[in-house]
């Protein structure tokens, strides 16, 4: 599953109606071992007790053999627990001989809520561990976004109940949004763009940049970029990740290169229910249309072909940035001709939803960018955003929204 597909979805799950902490994760746990799209057969929650030196079961689902209820493990006897609280996630060979007569030999877990202080190291509240046919690096990443995503809703609850908007805020959320953002046109050897950004809030965490690589003026960086959550918190992340890519980008940094660093950046600076989708792709004024791009678990950039009148998705070159430390990050190269242009976008653009609960959807959105072909850069993102905010104008539901088009001048 796509990992931002599956953020979405672990996020649903978690807005499911719940009194307790316990019940948003049991309705996780429930719905990813119900679901075939997880690949999971079985899963147990653990929570830490107060004496945060074991971690006891409190809920387990799926067909495994079943765990004698209220069964506890020593913090002090796995050592694993300490590459939890650095990593979040683990998938590693159990140790303890109950557990091992129950069938589980390969475990996987990861981390959730907030961290607390234990005895030697930092221990979160919560653990969820998953049976699998097969623990493998899929497996890790999947869990990852399930941690990630339900510390999300944790949290969000937890500052809901504490207090409301700061309103006093607003007006200087709203000014650090406006130095993120640059002007909505830009033009370069024979290319044009054209952005546009409207927070779903009074700020957001989507943001888009033109960036100068080096100093010579031969090359430029066309970057988008989703930052998990909303409000001031995402605006805040946004700014600075913005910040990190602007400097990267000045000492012609290696794009793969740029993207790790980023990746161990937003993983160490930021909470744990942090993460940033973002597509960065770089373009040079030698005129040969030759382009090198990274997507890291963004929505696929749709580009269409003048020539042909095809269709092309850029699809990811690596995970999203922030879950996992040491992340790595692959680049490509694809060929812009001239009439060619490029439509970036965040989730807020496909995910937008009717009165009716039906999505906009990528399929809907290529069929429009198709119809406006003939258009500049600048009537094709004004356009696309117009068609879908009278789509979703009478949902309930709406999320940060940012289109670029890139278009390569005849």
């Amino acid at each position: 599953m796509n990992q931002r597909k599956l953020y979405r979805t672990i996020e649903k799950i978690t807005n499911q109606p719940a009194e307790t902490e316990e019940q948003i994760l049991l309705n996780v746990l429930k719905e990813v071992v119900a679901s075939p799209e997880f690949d999971v057969k079985g899963g147990r929650i653990w929570k830490l007790t107060p004496s945060k030196t074991k971690y006891k079961l409190i809920a387990q689902e799926g067909a495994v053999d079943k765990i004698r209820d209220g069964f506890t493990i020593n913090v002090s006897d796995y050592p694993i627990f300490e590459v939890i609280a650095k990593e979040r996630t683990v998938l590693a060979t159990e140790t303890n001989e109950y557990l091992r007569k129950k069938g589980i030999f390969k475990y996987s877990a990861t981390g959730v809520g907030e961290k607390v202080k234990g005895e030697k190291f930092p221990l979160y509240q919560y653990l969820m561990a998953f049976s699998a046919d097969e623990i493998n690096e899929d497996l890790f990443y999947t869990l990852n976004i399930i941690g990630t995503a339900v510390t999300a809703t944790l949290r969000n609850r937890k500052l809901e109940r504490k207090s409301k908007q700061l309103l006093e805020d607003i007006d200087d959320a709203a000014e650090l949004q406006k130095r993120i953002l640059p002007a909505h046109d830009f033009k370069f050897s024979d290319y044009e763009m054209f952005g546009v950004s409207i927070p779903d809030r009074i700020v957001g965490g989507d943001f888009f940049d033109y960036l100068e690589v080096g100093d010579d003026g031969d090359r430029l960086g066309v970057v988008v970029a989703d930052v998990a959550n909303k409000g001031f918190s995402a605006a805040a992340e946004a700014f600075y990740v913005s910040a990190a890519l602007r400097m990267g980008a000045s000492y012609q940094t290696q794009l793969s290169s740029l993207m790790k660093r980023l990746n161990n950046l937003v993983y160490k600076i930021f909470p744990n229910d942090r993460f940033v989708s973002l597509f960065y792709i770089e373009l040079t004024s030698d005129g040969s249309g030759f382009c090198t791009y990274c997507n890291a678990g963004h929505n696929s950039p749709i580009l269409f072909r003048s020539k042909t009148k095809t269709i092309e998705l850029l699809e990811s070159t690596g995970p999203l940035i922030g879950p996992a430390l040491n992340s790595k990050y692959k680049t490509s190269i694809i060929k812009i001709d001239k009439g060619d242009f490029l439509v970036i976008y965040t989730d807020g653009i496909s995910e937008a939803i009717n009165e009716e609960g039906i999505e906009y959807g990528e399929a809907r959105l290529i069929e429009k960018i198709k119809d406006l072909q003939a258009n500049s850069a600048k009537e094709i993102t004004q356009l696309l955003i117009e068609d879908v905010q009278k789509f979703g104008s009478r949902s309930t539901y709406s999320d940060d929204k940012t289109i670029v088009t890139l278009k390569r001048l005849e």
